[in-house]
């Protein structure tokens, strides 16, 4: 087969993404929701990720003052109110009570997580990074919250068998079919008969 290439200018065209629902709140008011596709892990000791966030975004402030919030999976059952919270604003609209989701109370922060959501990471910032069209809030996972429903006989939690779904170039999938585990490329085969 042969590979013909096209030459684009600079672009961001890192796909596919996590898709994931980030809940903020300021004390005495409304929790609200934020879509974010800039989103992901920066550190596995100390626990961080990072999610990027445009300066004019209602939610934007509300990081920035708290200096908190939860990072909530998304499932297709999530889907159409991760695009909602997308594409509205909490400055107008309460997405918790519209998408008729539940504030589930969050065990480190003060802020809460969405218990519709299989997997909530409960962040605080660590710092803020002023990049350019967002800023990146940089936050180690204080705590993570997971469903019952997921967990196997065995204790181990089942994220794959949840239905997560990512962002591709504007567009949402749920994950397919697995190819493969970290290591197979390399991992030694076994001949049938022998231990």
């Amino acid at each position: 087969m042969s590979h013909t290439k096209e030459t684009w200018k600079a672009g961001n065209m890192l796909y596919p993404l996590p898709v994931v629902m980030v809940s903020c709140q300021r004390a005495e008011e409304r929790p609200n929701i934020i879509t974010v596709a800039w989103a992901g892990t920066v550190c596995s000791d100390p626990v961080m990720l990072s999610v990027s966030v445009r300066k004019e975004r209602y939610s934007h402030k509300i990081l920035k003052e708290t200096g908190e919030f939860v990072v909530n999976l998304v499932t297709k059952e999530l889907a159409y109110a991760t695009d909602f919270c997308g594409v509205k604003s909490g400055r107008d609209v309460d997405k918790f009570g519209e998408m008729k989701l539940t504030p589930l109370k969050s065990v480190h922060i003060k802020a809460p997580g969405i218990m519709e959501s299989p997997v909530n990471l409960e962040c605080r910032v660590t710092q803020v990074l002023e990049l350019g069209s967002h800023d990146m809030f940089v936050a180690e996972v204080a705590g993570v919250t997971v469903d019952k429903e997921f967990i196997d006989e065995n204790g181990k939690f089942q994220l794959n068998d949840t239905g997560l779904v990512t962002y591709s170039h504007g567009e949402y999938f749920q994950l397919g079919d697995k190819l493969g585990k970290f290591g197979y490329s390399v991992q030694k085969k076994q001949l049938k008969g022998t231990r």
